[in-house]
């Protein structure tokens, strides 16, 4: 099986001109193009991108976010709906997989008719025999994702797999260099890659903190440390604790640490916190909602990241829209184009709490060269900005 190529027969399917229908000679039927983006559920980015999207090709096409479950089956957020496009949920209460959810996808197919898809999760069968029933029906089929080769230990036969998953795909929008290449690496066309994918709206995170970016707001002596992390493993928890301690026991009056998330590992955190001496000034928030990140992130010295396994950290992009400085372990995707050490951040290894702590305290320490690194993460943050999703899209579907 050969991998199918873009070829001219999709030109109705995309934002130039309007649909003409399923079947040979069928007639205009004056409708707008469509452009479906699926995605388990929708959270806030997810729904930032449809509107992007629908404010680029407004008058041009209809914009359909296409959500297969009325919850996460990962994150607490409220589902979110946007304003530019139409939300469709195919299973507002229920969870189907299999079969079961690839009858309902062929369901909204015939409902909806052609349309142009951008499809994440493309590692699950479904999806993978979803997108080839829209190959066969003439569709133009894209997929969405953040995955890097690095992420973790790659086996042959399984990476020979997911090449074949992503055969019915004519191109990719991707984040960063590492996940282009890992696109690249399981044979999607580098012509064919775009980004950015992963983007959240800088203005609603602005709107929503009540506070205006740094180095304004809040003042410099009042700020903290903030992470904002699920409590599993790979989010590397303990040593995000260690470093703390080890900063805390150089300033006499040091900056708390707000750590935001909910997961099982929870009780041991707050152990290990204990044990290291520093509970007083640890503040566990549990899992909150965008909103309330985006006002804690307004009173933030800096945000620390010290993931072992992460495809790209929204939260970074979040942190640039309010002026933050960024701590991150080397394995984040969002350094490869957001964060550079000693301009907007500092890049660390996730094993290496002291180079944590060392970052952590000249941040804490050196207003000066906070401020600087403020003013550096303001001139990064459009890389991160919604609209830069929708320029890949606009650049695979014409």
């Amino acid at each position: 099986m050969t991998r199918p190529e873009p070829s001219s027969d999709a030109e109705p399917q995309g934002i130039r001109g309007r649909e003409t229908g399923d079947t040979p000679g069928a007639q205009a039927s004056g409708r707008l193009p469509r452009l479906v983006f699926l995605w388990e559920n929708f959270g806030p980015m997810h729904a930032d991108r449809c509107d992007a999207v629908a404010a680029a090709v407004r008058g041009e096409a209809e914009v359909v976010g296409l959500e297969l479950y009325g919850r996460s089956d990962t994150y607490d957020w409220v589902p979110e709906s946007g304003d530019g496009f139409r939300k469709v949920t195919l299973h507002p209460t229920s969870r189907p997989t299999g079969l079961a959810l690839l009858r309902s996808l062929a369901a909204f197919r015939r409902r909806e008719g052609r349309a142009t898809w951008f499809l994440c999760h493309y590692s699950w069968p479904p999806v993978f025999a979803f997108a080839c029933l829209l190959r066969l029906r003439g569709d133009r089929v894209y997929t969405m994702g953040c995955s890097k080769f690095d992420d973790m230990p790659r086996k042959p036969f399984r990476e020979w797999l997911k090449s074949w998953f992503l055969k019915p795909y004519q191109g990719a929008i991707g984040s960063g260099m590492r996940t282009r290449d890992y696109f690249r690496f399981l044979g999607i066309p580098e012509g064919r890659i775009t980004g950015e994918y992963n983007t959240v709206s800088l203005d609603r995170i602005r709107r929503m903190s009540e506070g205006v970016p740094a180095p304004g707001g809040v003042p410099f002596e009042a700020r903290h440390f903030t992470i904002v992390a699920r409590l599993v493993p790979k989010k590397n928890l303990f040593t995000a604790l260690e470093a703390y301690a080890i900063y805390a026991a150089t300033d006499p009056a040091p900056r708390p640490l707000h750590l935001c998330g909910s997961g099982p590992l929870e009780p041991e955190l707050r152990a290990r916190a204990e044990a290291l001496g520093i509970a007083d000034h640890v503040v566990f928030h549990g899992f909150i909602q965008t909103d309330a990140i985006a006002r804690l992130l307004a009173s933030t010295l800096a945000l620390v990241l010290t993931s072992t396994e992460e495809q790209f950290g929204n939260v970074v992009i979040e942190a640039q829209a309010m002026g933050l400085p960024v701590i991150l372990s080397d394995v984040c995707g969002a350094r490869d184009s957001l964060v550079r050490t000693g301009v907007n951040g500092f890049v660390a290894e996730p094993d290496n709490p002291e180079g944590f702590a060392f970052f952590m305290r000249l941040l804490a320490t050196d207003r000066a060269l906070w401020e600087r690194q403020c003013r550096g993460a303001a001139d990064y943050a459009p890389r991160g900005d919604v609209p830069a999703f929708a320029a890949g899209v606009r650049e695979l579907a014409g």
